[in-house]
């Protein structure tokens, strides 16, 4: 398929309206929760400075920028398949003016950079879009360095069995292209494309406790914002979302989850 062909295919998810909702609720440039926080606990132990890093599905940017400022890699480059989140994070850069930061949108299929071009692959709660977890491993294991470095979150699924009918009506709520698999679906794809020292750390406990207060500011002190932003309609279908997202958070069947692993230095070292 051309990249035409899977550009046209691809359906605009995060628009205007979505980044607007989103940072109400997340803050300037964020598309899922948690914040720089969460950001560094995704990262910790991770050297960055000097480091050439890839923000994957970067959105519209506030992770990126963020890593920018505080742990000063070399170059940070954040990738998105969605025009208006490049143009959201392109303007924040603009901004913010500062150097080594750039934002490249191309369409879902093989990541447009050469092999070896990171030495650090990061990722907050998108892959999760992409359904084919093997060829995303692939290529993620292929643009990584020798001896670089996968770190990442990710919103997983806690079985790969048929979802519950809970699971079902949280899934059709978001109405989001969500390919959700296991931590063992995701582990078993790292090995298979090569990373070593690849673990999974569920974060269920975290957010299941963040969601429940999201969901009560977004009917309570922060619902005019939300109303101003994006009118009641949209902050009404996200209620039922956020409230639907609850169920499976408390049954522990949605998991959100830390994910790491490491190109060695050989094939098969």
């Amino acid at each position: 398929m051309s990249s035409v062909d899977q550009e046209a295919e691809h359906a605009v998810e995060y628009d205007d309206t979505a980044i607007r909702f989103l940072q109400v609720l997340w803050g300037e440039g964020y598309l899922s929760p948690g914040g720089p926080e969460e950001v560094d606990r995704v990262l910790a132990g991770v050297e960055i400075g000097g480091k050439r890093v890839l923000d994957l599905g970067c959105g519209a940017g506030g992770v990126t920028l963020h890593i920018a400022r505080t742990r000063h890699p070399l170059a940070i480059t954040g990738f998105d398949v969605e025009a208006p989140v490049i143009f959201h994070a392109r303007q924040a850069a603009d901004r913010d003016g500062l150097a080594g930061v750039s934002f490249i949108q191309a369409p879902p299929g093989r990541l447009p950079f050469v092999d070896g071009s990171f030495d650090i692959v990061f990722s907050k709660d998108a892959l999760v879009h992409v359904p084919d977890k093997r060829e995303m491993f692939s290529e993620i294991f292929r643009v990584l360095s020798p001896g670089g470095t996968f770190a990442a979150s990710d919103w997983l699924i806690a079985h790969d069995d048929e979802p519950s009918d809970e699971m079902k009506a949280y899934l059709a709520a978001e109405g989001l292209s969500f390919g959700m698999a296991s931590a063992a679906t995701y582990l078993a794809a790292m090995k298979e494309a090569g990373f070593v020292e690849t673990r999974a750390e569920s974060r269920n406990e975290w957010y299941r406790d963040v969601a429940r207060q999201e969901l009560s500011r977004l009917t309570g002190a922060l619902h005019s914002a939300a109303v101003a932003a994006v009118g009641e309609a949209y902050v009404a279908k996200n209620i039922r979302t956020w409230t639907a997202m609850q169920k499976v958070l408390d049954s522990g069947e949605h998991c959100p989850t830390h994910l790491r692993g490491i190109k060695p230095m050989r094939r098969g070292a």
